[in-house]
Parts: structure tokens; sequence; C-alpha cells
């Protein structure tokens, strides 16, 4: 199975490929009045408004390093009703993808309600690598902010 490789400070992660539809270089974001720290502002993708969410802020709390390894990862993030919602993640250390077979990931030990994101680990010859679970990566409370109306009304402010 094939995973994009990024960083978060300086632990390695693993997303699946299936959930990425584009990596891009980091662009200009149109910041969003008043929105939750991580939600870094919006973007336009081949003309549709799209949000950005900043992994580093979101997560360690404090943005994600300007570095020319910095990408903005287009995910189809999936979402209760309506199908996935494409949205774009800021992430450190974008630099290239790794084949693992899903059995070489094992429990990485006792889960951390406040971090529901974070999956599995493997080895991938260089340390541990750990399994990023999209689909549990945004509060609940995020959900409105995510719709393309919500971001094209941010785009209009």
């Amino acid at each position: 199975m094939l995973f994009l490789l990024f960083q978060l400070g300086e632990e390695r992660y693993v997303l699946d490929t299936a959930s990425v539809a584009e990596v891009l270089p980091l662009v200009g974001m149109r910041p969003i009045p008043h929105a939750p720290p991580g939600l870094a502002g919006v973007f336009s993708w081949r003309g549709t408004p799209l949000p950005a969410i900043d992994l580093a802020q979101l997560i360690l709390g404090r943005p994600a390093r300007r570095r020319l390894s910095t990408r903005l990862i287009l995910v189809d993030y999936p979402a209760e009703a309506g199908g996935p919602t494409r949205l774009g993640l800021i992430a450190e250390g974008v630099t290239e993808t790794v084949r693992l077979d899903p059995a070489d990931f094992t429990d990485a030990g006792p889960a951390v309600d406040a971090a529901p994101y974070l999956g599995p680990v493997a080895n991938d010859g260089r340390g541990l690598v750990q399994r990023f679970e999209l689909r549990h990566l945004l509060p609940t409370t995020w959900r409105g902010l995510l719709s393309a109306p919500e971001a094209a009304r941010a785009l209009e402010c």
C-alpha cells in the first residue's frame, strides 16, 4: 500500500494516498477572521475556494514552518453527508512516498482521546512512522466550516 510521508515537528507520519488528490506547493491563503486555531484560511484551487488546515497549528499549537518541503496536501475528507469534502492540509517534510504492508502496522499503545487521528505504527527501516487517520482529524464542531458555500463566503469578506 502506498503512503505519503510527512512530519509534525520531529515525528514522521503517513497518510494513505487513496485519500490524496494532489500535493501542491504552499500557496497564499486568505485568513478567515475568528477561525479556530488550525484553520489556516481559504485558498483557490482551479477557481474553487477550499479551506486549509495547518496540521502543525492544530496538533502542535504552532504554525507550520515555511520550508521548501512544506506542502499543501489536497485530500478528500470523509464527511458524513453528501460525500467527501475536498480540503488542503498544510504539512511539513512532505518529500516522499513509502510502500508499507497494512499488516506491518501495530497498535501504538494507549489511545489518547484528544488525538483520535493517531493510528497504528510501523517500522519503515528508518524508524517508526505512525498512520494518520484522516477521518478522525477534525472536531465535529468544524464540519459546517468546511462546506464549499462557507468557504466561498469567507473569500467574499
